[in-house]
């Protein structure tokens, strides 16, 4: 008998900040919760660390997820924009380490080739495809929830591969296993 197991998955963003929650049970995912962190309203770029933080943490201690799957920061033209991404993944990351709750990062293209087979995916196939998969009716109009769904979906596809790669426990232990990232 496996054990149910709960994903987070979080996209995140300086503007809006998208989760979604999935259960496990064997082979069968199960939506929990789909939203948004809106932080359009919050001019300060600290507060809206803060909110993020908050926030995450208060998802984390409402359905106890077991693992974060986060969206790595895509990296682009604009620097300003990757460090803002960066803040905001950083701050999420925190929160589930304070929790306790291992952390897996995936990269854009790879979050949208587990779901629809295509790493080039438009937001719109991804929501659709995961409509599809989880046998929800609708879902929100801002696609920053389901990016969020997406990450904890992929997490979900990664099975074994992601168990073997497992994430970090503390700030010792990302330190650790991410020596590269720290400096």
């Amino acid at each position: 008998m496996n054990k149910e197991r709960i994903i987070l998955g979080f996209d995140p963003g300086t503007n809006i900040s998208g989760y979604g929650i999935i259960s496990v049970s064997g082979n069968t995912p199960k939506l929990i919760a789909l939203g948004i962190i809106d932080l359009r309203k919050i001019k300060d770029p600290y507060l809206k660390l803060q909110t993020i933080f908050k926030r995450t943490l208060g998802l984390i201690d409402e359905f106890h997820p077991d693992e974060l799957a986060i969206e790595a920061p895509f990296y682009g033209k604009n620097v300003q924009s990757m460090l803002k991404l960066g803040r905001a993944q950083g701050v999420a990351m925190a929160a589930a380490l304070y929790r306790s709750v291992p952390i897996f990062e995936y990269a854009p293209r790879k979050i949208k080739m587990a779901i629809t087979g295509q790493g080039g995916a438009s937001k719109e196939q991804v929501a659709g495809m995961l409509q599809s998969l989880l046998h929800v009716k609708s879902f929100p109009k801002q696609q920053d929830a389901t990016d969020g769904l997406a990450a904890a979906m992929c997490h979900f596809y990664q099975g074994n591969a992601a168990k073997q790669q497992k994430g970090s426990n503390s700030w010792k232990d990302f330190i650790n296993k991410n020596p590269d990232r720290v400096g």
